[in-house]
């Protein structure tokens, strides 16, 4: 013993590692030899159940993008008409979707995605001519619901919102064999369950608008601020009270805190409908703008090609 304050950095910990790995080497015990940071045990949930994760969705766009382009320009264009914001300077190639801070390492995705394995498997599946890159739509959208989202405009009808999100994402129809291609829609499909039982919430409590949210959401605050003080009145008489009314105020306490409990969840989902109803909003913005986006660049690569072909004939 120094005195000194144990420093455990990261050079440390690397330190550490070695001296166990070499020792569980000379006495024949089983070392991690490539070690990883494991996923959140949500994340790992959700990969195992096969749901679409972050990582999945850009794995798969990834292979099409890869199979698809017989050259990296138009690998890269076609991911960027997905919607991808890609950086392939460098040793280590990154992609990311708009609303995610930090730029992702293919290398990380999977190991073996280096630039020049990529460039050795391109256009696998290119053989005539390079793939474009696809922004599908529900064909199936009722007509009621088609006018539910306007781009760049606030929605206040929150359910019928929902529901034409349900449809792009082809949760609706039941049966349907329509798939979204936009991979913020793929990455939604991971909420499932969460979108709708918030669906299923508004639809049993007559929420329709931004407006009636907020007065449900109103309403069960001031039932729950009600309640929690007739709660902590209950709770000052169990002091007071004798041997037989006590067991009698602990049970209209208990019956008291499941009503909190279902107006604390009822809010949970009041919130949770407000942040969502925007999220939805601004992922149908980006999809929007990508679609423009790359309908404009295919309407510029068309022009150029029919200058091109004016002025060979002249």
């Amino acid at each position: 013993m120094d005195g000194s304050k144990y420093n455990y950095s990261k050079s440390e910990q690397k330190r550490l590692r070695e001296t166990s790995d070499r020792l569980c080497r000379e006495y024949g015990l089983s070392v991690i030899e490539n070690p990883k940071k494991a996923p959140s045990r949500p994340l790992y949930l959700d990969e195992k159940s096969g749901k679409p994760t972050r990582y999945n969705v850009y794995l798969e766009d990834l292979a099409e993008a890869i199979s698809g382009s017989r050259d990296i320009p138009h690998m890269m264009r076609y991911l960027t008409d997905k919607g991808y914001e890609v950086d392939f300077s460098g040793g280590h190639w990154k992609m990311k979707l708009p609303q995610y801070k930090h730029f992702t390492r293919l290398d990380t995705l999977d190991e073996r995605l280096t630039p020049d394995f990529i460039r050795s498997h391109l256009g696998t599946r290119a053989r005539y001519g390079n793939y474009k890159a696809r922004i599908s739509y529900s064909p199936h959208m009722p007509e009621e619901y088609k006018k539910a989202w306007k781009p760049h405009q606030k929605t206040t009808g929150i359910l019928a919102l929902y529901y034409y999100w349900c449809y792009q994402l082809g949760i609706f129809p039941k049966g349907t064999d329509y798939k979204p291609t936009s991979p913020l829609m793929k990455e939604e499909l991971r909420k499932l369950d969460e979108i709708t039982a918030q669906v299923r919430y508004m639809s049993e409590h007559d929420i329709s608008t931004l407006s009636d949210l907020h007065a449900d959401r109103e309403k069960n605050q001031t039932e729950m601020d009600m309640l929690t003080d007739y709660r902590r009145h209950l709770q000052n008489k169990i002091r007071r009270a004798s041997p037989a009314e006590k067991e009698t105020l602990r049970e209209e306490k208990n019956g008291v805190t499941e009503q909190i409990t279902e107006l604390r969840k009822r809010l949970k989902y009041a919130d949770g409908i407000e942040k969502r109803s925007a999220h939805i909003d601004d992922c149908l913005n980006q999809i929007h703008d990508t679609a423009e986006k790359q309908r404009s660049n295919q309407n510029g690569r068309a022009g150029k090609t029919d200058r091109r072909r004016e002025e060979s004939l002249r």
